[in-house]
């Protein structure tokens, strides 16, 4: 045992060169934080402050959805009162795929904007960055993907999340499809981070439980990976820690009730503190093997790290007993005081529990055999070259791990999720 963590210490020190311009970004830039405006009604209140702003003309960036349900009607209504004028594009589609975004660029230029809301999930967050960036320094998206590849600040853009989960309205990133290279690309500007954020739980009752499960779970694991990589600080950890104890207070209660509005304003917070942690502390394995996934197969983004964050937090465990255990105490699944073996028990089978009581599946229905050994040579370089990982993992070791997510070889019919926790627990074991 400790041969192999010696030995897993040693490459991943030998990775440090690599990662030294993603350190450089996330831990000593100074990254600007959004005006929050929080609570129901919210997204009006940010149009009636973004109507005072000056601009020409605002491009609102979202999708077909989310324009059919009115959800835009409280914003706009401020803005057409404060004599703002705006465009809507309403073409985004998950994965933010760089077509749309190329034309959503388009369409900014020909009406003549010079600010952009984002409005909607994740992929309409990361459209807005992505549009923002490249108006601001017209070249192919491809080159802009990377660290600060950018010389001019993007495009100011103002936010409106309509789920609880990427925290992108506070982040430095915008993670967007390359469907030509079945691949993700990120790209990362702290000059992205939107300007003021509106977190309004009206817009999130409507969400059906599967997308309410997947966002949710999302945003616990931001808050893990951060608190628990190598490039955590006393901020990142505080704002880590808020999240964990909201979401474990506050998710079941969202996918049971939608309705609820506290328990979605809580959920909001939760996804915005830990946008705030990973933004500092950075991220690890799970959003590597889950960028891939959406890649290749056009997994959701929550639903992947979902199913992934199991295996990866298993698999970690030996280089991370002590921070597991300050984590199953403010999930409040255990107590100070505790065994720390004990607690960093309790705070997996909490996040076991957790996924099972939210319906998430124990396996990728769409991962093929074939496919894992270059999803696993891609997350690795993923996560090698610019995430603090705790624990060091070879490609073998990450095709064994993502080869847990297989749908089972049994009859027809077999069931993906199992029908209790025990099942459950027996179901998986640690790489």
């Amino acid at each position: 045992m400790i041969s192999d963590l010696m030995s897993d210490s040693m490459r991943a020190a030998g990775l440090g060169a690599l990662m030294k311009g993603a350190g450089l970004v996330t831990r000593f830039i100074p990254i600007p934080q959004p005006t929050l405006l929080i609570g129901p009604g919210s997204s009006g209140r940010l149009g009636q402050a973004v109507a005072g702003m000056g601009h020409s003309k605002i491009l609102i960036v979202t999708d077909s959805i989310i324009s059919k349900l009115g959800l835009l009607k409280d914003l706009t209504d401020a803005l057409s009162a404060g004599g703002a004028e705006y465009v809507v594009f309403d073409e985004i589609t998950p994965d933010a795929p760089i077509p749309l975004i190329e034309k959503g660029i388009a369409f900014y230029k020909e009406h003549d904007c010079d600010a952009i809301v984002a409005f909607g999930g994740g992929s309409s967050m990361d459209a807005s960055k992505a549009i923002a960036v490249s108006i601001a320094n017209p070249k192919p998206l491809r080159k802009l993907a990377g660290y600060l590849k950018g010389l001019n600040s993007p495009i100011k853009i103002y936010a409106v999340p309509t789920t609880a989960g990427t925290g992108s309205e506070v982040t430095v990133a915008a993670v967007i499809s390359d469907p030509e290279r079945q691949a993700k690309l990120v790209i990362v500007d702290p000059r992205m981070v939107p300007k003021m954020a509106a977190l309004d739980p009206n817009l999130m009752t409507g969400l059906p439980p599967h997308i309410t499960a997947a966002t949710g779970i999302d945003a616990l694991t931001h808050a893990i990976e951060a608190f628990v990589g190598n490039w955590c600080t006393p901020y990142s950890d505080g704002m880590a820690l808020s999240a964990v104890g909201l979401i474990f207070e506050n998710l079941r209660t969202a996918y049971r009730d939608g309705k609820n509005l506290e328990a979605r304003e809580k959920m909001a917070l939760a996804s915005t503190y830990a946008g705030f942690a990973f933004t500092r502390a950075n991220v690890g394995y799970v959003h590597a093997i889950a960028h891939q996934f959406g890649g290749r197969y056009h997994t959701p983004h929550g639903l992947a790290n979902a199913i992934m964050l199991p295996l990866v937090l298993k698999y970690s465990s030996p280089a991370i007993t002590r921070r597991l255990a300050l984590l199953a105490v403010r999930a409040r699944v255990g107590v100070e005081g505790e065994d720390t073996d004990v607690l960093a028990q309790k705070f997996l089978d909490a996040v076991d529990a957790l996924n099972h009581d939210l319906g998430i599946p124990l396996y990728l229905e769409a991962l093929k055999e074939s496919d894992i050994p270059a999803l696993a040579k891609a997350a690795c370089h993923e996560a090698h070259t610019g995430y603090p990982v705790p624990r060091y993992m070879s490609q073998a070791v990450c095709e064994d791990l993502i080869r847990q997510a297989l749908p089972p070889k049994a009859a027809p019919g077999a069931a993906t999720k199992p029908a209790t926790k025990s099942a459950r627990k027996t179901t998986r074991k640690p790489a």
